[in-house]
């Protein structure tokens, strides 16, 4: 294992908003999840750093939980179907296996990142007496060095001729064009019953005009910290490439839909931003 690992910032940034969410906001919580911040370990006065101040970070942080909240619901209902596999491509630092061991323990959980990301995850887990060996099944993949995810899915024992659930959640801005279509292509052509749920960000444009400036300075803040936003899709763009990619069926899941399911009847206003939606699109 590499010990001089270091995790992914923006992994770091989305657990620490997890946290936020149970720490800064009223219940009922749409998602209860303070592992990530456990693992991150931050300096105590995390809470005031520029990205985390709870008054400007809401919508973030309402997305963030939701997004989480719909994939492990997603889960749960095609478990219930019988589909026993459970992809999670870009894991940072997901805790599902550590809060979820009810439903995990059903699942033949995957969990793909980069390898610096996964080895310091890993060596945090065991140190927190929270790693539980061979499970969920860790898939470490240098994409910068252009190995192919499928090929290494395969090789940790994902079985290619049963369906799958597959969660792609705060990836798809940082692909190129290119890469997030051959990312659809591979998922397309898994076998029959899958289901892929992948959020992408649309351009500012597609945002609700009360949010724009706050999204504008947010791709701005991402530019400089050298981790741009290199695809903004409309949901219109998003569909036709679910649909040249090959899948069979394809839907958009608006941030609205989101804020419907797990933000109504909050005396707070808390409810996530537009400018992230879901592709569910299934094999």
């Amino acid at each position: 294992m590499e010990h001089d690992a270091t995790p992914d910032s923006t992994a770091i940034r989305v657990a620490l908003w997890r946290a936020l969410h149970v720490q800064a906001d009223p219940p009922p919580h749409v998602l209860v999840d303070e592992i990530g911040l456990r693992l991150a370990a931050p300096e105590a006065d995390w809470c005031q750093r520029p990205d985390m101040d709870p008054r400007f970070t809401r919508s973030f942080r309402a997305g963030i939980v939701a997004r989480a909240r719909f994939v492990e619901d997603l889960a749960a209902e095609q478990a219930g179907h019988g589909v026993d596999q459970y992809v999670i491509l870009g894991a940072g630092l997901d805790s599902f296996a550590q809060r979820r061991p009810e439903l995990a323990s059903r699942l033949t959980l995957f969990e793909i990142d980069q390898p610096g990301t996964q080895a310091w995850k890993r060596r945090r887990l065991a140190e927190l007496g929270l790693a539980e060996p061979g499970w969920p099944r860790f898939v470490p993949v240098d994409f910068e060095a252009g190995e192919r995810w499928p090929e290494r899915l395969v090789a940790a024992g994902f079985d290619a001729a049963r369906p799958a659930v597959v969660a792609c959640t705060g990836v798809s801005m940082y692909l190129s064009h290119e890469a997030l279509a051959d990312t659809l292509r591979h998922i397309a052509a898994f076998a029959p019953g899958s289901t892929l749920a992948m959020t992408f960000v649309v351009p500012p444009e597609c945002a609700e005009p009360e949010e724009r400036a706050g999204f504008e300075a947010a791709l701005r803040g991402a530019q400089a910290s050298g981790t741009p936003f290199l695809s903004l899709l409309a949901p219109a763009q998003m569909l036709a490439l679910a649909r040249e990619a090959g899948f069979r069926h394809a839907e958009i899941v608006p941030a609205a839909e989101l804020a419907r399911r797990y933000f109504t009847g909050r005396a707070d206003g808390l409810r996530p931003g537009s400018a992230e939606q879901f592709l569910l699109a299934t094999t």
